[in-house]
């Protein structure tokens, strides 16, 4: 049996139900899904502060996960934030969903896009992107400019202008693939595929699956350098193990 610990950094719970679906649909039959939401972080993350906010609360859960012997990470945010920090603390593979979704683009496609939330949150994705070498492939990334919680408030709008924009990505960009740039929009992922003719990839999908592959393969982080454990320091943050 695989337990892959699944964290929605955000604090609202009704976002966490649905990034839940998204996993369980995606993981194998003997995969347990150990879904949590973080406490005392933003109720949504859209910009650098906000991501901030939500890293110690995560960093926290992801300890306590891994006494609860999970075997992977999720971070369900598309900004994968925290995520080395995360990769420290933890001896369990750590996977973010903008880097397990990317590197699912980079597979299936030689062009692909990016359709996200706001505006704002264009900058922090190419940035990811390019962090994850895959700047040359990615065409663009595209924004519906509607906050991440209108997805749940307005799901038919938020699907209308989800579906334009990304065949606006195949049309206008010759995008081959198209990537959601938010957990938020996980459930959307399926029908936007049928709808529009272009494979969509979802990050929370992609990232359940490589979490499996990874436990599969008996992988864990390394602990030679860049993820060294943190240093204990007195009066400081101490791992729970090393």
């Amino acid at each position: 049996m695989m337990r892959v610990h699944v964290i929605n950094p955000n604090s609202t719970i009704s976002m966490t139900a649905q990034i839940g679906r998204a996993a369980r649909r995606a993981a194998s039959a003997d995969t347990v899904i150990d879904l949590v939401t973080a406490r005392g972080t933003p109720v949504s993350i859209e910009g650098y502060a906000d991501e901030a906010l939500s890293i110690p609360a995560m960093l926290a859960e992801i300890r306590a996960a891994e006494a609860r012997g999970a075997g992977a990470h999720v971070i369900a945010c598309f900004d994968d934030p925290g995520l080395s920090a995360a990769r420290e603390v933890a001896a369990a593979p750590v996977i973010g969903i903008c880097q397990a979704a990317v590197q699912v683009a980079m597979t299936l496609s030689v062009r692909f896009s990016v359709v996200t939330t706001l505006g704002r949150s264009v900058p922090i994705i190419e940035d990811l992107v390019d962090s994850y070498g895959a700047a040359r492939r990615c065409r663009r990334v595209r924004a519906i400019d509607l906050p991440v919680l209108t997805l749940e408030e307005d799901p038919d709008g938020s699907y209308a202008l989800l579906a334009a924009e990304v065949c606006a990505a195949r049309d206008h960009d010759s995008a081959e693939v198209v990537v959601l740039g938010c957990a938020g929009m996980a459930e959307m992922c399926e029908r936007l595929t049928a709808e529009t003719g272009v494979p969509v990839i979802d990050g929370v999908t992609a990232a359940v699956r490589q979490a499996e592959a990874l436990i599969g393969m008996g992988y864990r982080t390394s602990k030679l350098g860049g993820y060294a454990w943190p240093r204990i320091k007195t009066g400081g943050f101490a791992p729970e193990a090393a």
